[in-house]
């Protein structure tokens, strides 16, 4: 007798198993904890079998028979449908595991350790804004080269060529593990390079000539010397002329990074503003100048009670503005002609035409070695060196300005 649909609904569990058939070979099972499915009983190459078919209520009994009747046709032509099955399941599974996306993520944890936190956090974060969208459910092994083009233009559009590279970056490392690790034949980032649009020419940071420091350090004092000048703006201002390190390294610099008492402040790395071709970046320790000292001290009481040593006034919790340097460029006459960063490429000339090596420089200015076999053999970052060279470098500062004559400053 073949089932109705009320008999299906209405049926209840009891203590054993109960099989409510259908014909065909097709019954409903019924659980003790109430739970029901669909099976069907066949015979194919002699042995018996059982084909799931669902669950009641998500399958009910007029798409149970369906199913009944198409793996009935499978077997008349031949086909084991528990077979059939068990392969769709297994290319699925793969469909998944093997997938851009999975693989990217499988990838990540293991790189992590030799990793910055913070690049380990932006390589993950770049794949899933721009590349997981489009890559990221796909098998790894249908990606072609014009895929991997299409996201990359994207951010073409947008100039956006800094991410465009190292998003291309990590594509091609996730590609070369899926190839190590069996996944994928070829790394079709490497053809894609005659498709990208070339990256523009790095502009130089603007900076004045070492003849022009005197009248700029005096402009400066000028400036100081004004009322409703921002301590902590200029401040900022000394610490990256009179140390030669990045305006983010300023910016972000935090009152634990700071031993005053001994004259050094450790710059951490992740707040350090490059990495070499050959490493990961390092925190780097820079000697301060009895200069620099003071200007920290004088400074402590006014910011000292945060984390941050130059805290925007406006927002808790955050720094000074990028811009704060630059708009006291600006306010002195110098828009255009100086940027923060010119004081690295300044003290680099002066302190090199002094006569100090090149090498002792390099480390002042935290640069990477991109030589690999003279990189193997620097043991040094030449620390007590680069303490003598950072006081001469803060007193030829005072030395220059205290000879320059007082310039009158071009109000904004």
């Amino acid at each position: 007798m073949t089932l109705t649909a009320v008999k299906v609904s209405k049926t209840k569990a009891t203590d054993k198993p109960q099989k409510l058939s259908d014909g065909g070979g097709l019954y409903l099972l019924i659980h003790p904890n109430g739970g029901k499915y669909w099976r069907l009983d066949y015979r194919f190459d002699g042995k018996r079998k059982t084909l799931a078919l669902g669950v009641y209520p998500d399958v009910v009994l007029v798409e149970a028979r369906e199913r009944r009747e198409e793996a009935r046709k499978q077997i008349k032509n031949g086909v084991d449908p528990c077979g059939t099955k068990k392969a769709a399941r297994q290319t699925t599974i793969a469909e998944v595991t093997n997938s851009f996306k999975s693989i990217a993520l499988e990838y990540h944890p293991i790189k992590v350790p030799t990793w910055t936190e913070g690049h380990a956090k932006q390589w993950l974060l770049n794949l899933e804004r721009y590349a997981f969208p489009k890559l990221g459910d796909r098998p790894i092994s249908e990606i072609e080269p014009l895929d991997v083009v299409a996201v990359l233009r994207d951010l073409e559009e947008r100039k956006n060529y800094e991410t465009r590279d190292r998003l291309g970056q990590s594509i091609g490392a996730v590609f070369k593990y899926a190839i190590a690790t069996g996944r994928a034949k070829y790394n079709p980032v490497a053809d894609i390079r005659i498709a990208l649009v070339e990256r523009p020419k790095t502009i130089n940071f603007k900076c004045i000539a070492p003849a022009e420091l005197p009248v700029f350090l005096r402009a400066v004092a000028t400036y100081e010397s004004l009322d409703k000048v921002s301590p902590i703006a200029i401040s900022a201002f000394k610490l990256v002329m009179l140390t030669a390190t990045r305006t983010s390294e300023v910016r972000f610099a935090k009152w634990c990074d700071f031993d005053l008492d001994a004259g050094l402040w450790v710059i951490p790395e992740e707040q350090q503003g490059r990495k070499g071709k050959h490493g990961k970046r390092k925190a780097h320790t820079v000697p301060l100048s009895s200069q620099v000292i003071a200007i920290l001290r004088t400074l402590f009481p006014i910011t000292g009670g945060g984390d941050f040593v130059f805290p925007n006034r406006n927002t808790h919790g955050r720094v000074i503005s990028e811009n704060t340097i630059l708009k006291i460029i600006e306010t002195i006459g110098y828009k255009g002609r100086m940027t923060g960063h010119g004081f690295r490429s300044l003290a680099r000339t002066i302190l090199g035409e002094m006569g100090y090596r090149r090498e002792v420089l390099e480390a002042m200015l935290s640069h990477a070695i991109e030589n690999q076999t003279e990189a193997a053999y620097v043991r040094t970052n030449y620390l007590e060196e680069r303490r003598g060279i950072m006081q001469k470098w803060a007193d030829y500062l005072d030395m220059v300005r205290s000879s320059a004559d007082i310039v009158e400053l071009k109000r904004a």
